[in-house]
């Protein structure tokens, strides 16, 4: 059981290392959630305790968890990248390099409120691309509720807004 929780924990670090990007907690479940690899209750503890552990960061905000792996984690998976088959390496590599485009371009869209000081919400908006921002936006709506239909609408609509400014401001 130890050893199998072990995978677990290392088929994580290693999707993480296969990537120069983030990966949410969706897209680590749908991997190994498709592959029957474990359920879904003990993958959430293998990510807690990796995070806890600090093997990986936890970036949150209020729709979405963001994990990136640290320098501890990287090393760890170098000492034991060798208890993770071939097969499962070839799955997992083959699961990142189909979806590579989609799981880079959702997790480059970003958006996230908070209440500011004026006892209204503000919304944070960007679009990172290799680490550096293509746009950052702030905007302030009154209503929780507001905010967050802002920002679940910056996730379908970022790419028309940036279109939209880059046209008006050149």
């Amino acid at each position: 059981m130890a050893s199998t929780f072990k995978l677990y924990k290392l088929i994580i670090l290693y999707m993480l290392n296969k990537v120069d990007f983030p990966l949410t907690n969706s897209q680590i479940s749908e991997f190994i959630l498709d592959e029957g690899y474990t359920t879904y209750f003990k993958l959430q503890q293998a990510l807690a305790e990796l995070a806890e552990s600090g093997f990986i960061r936890e970036e949150s905000t209020h729709s979405r968890t963001f994990y990136h792996l640290t320098e501890e984690g990287r090393e760890t998976l170098h000492f034991f990248k060798n208890d993770i088959s071939t097969a499962i390496q070839e799955d997992i590599d083959s699961f990142l390099k189909e979806k590579n485009y989609e799981l880079k371009n959702e997790v480059s869209v970003k958006s996230d409120y908070y209440r500011n000081t004026n006892r209204e919400y503000s919304i944070h908006c960007q679009v990172v691309e290799q680490g550096v921002p293509l746009i950052d936006l702030t905007v302030t709506a009154p209503t929780e509720k507001e905010a967050e239909t802002i920002a679940n609408n910056w996730q379908q609509k970022n790419e028309e807004i940036y279109a939209w400014i880059m046209a008006h401001l050149l």
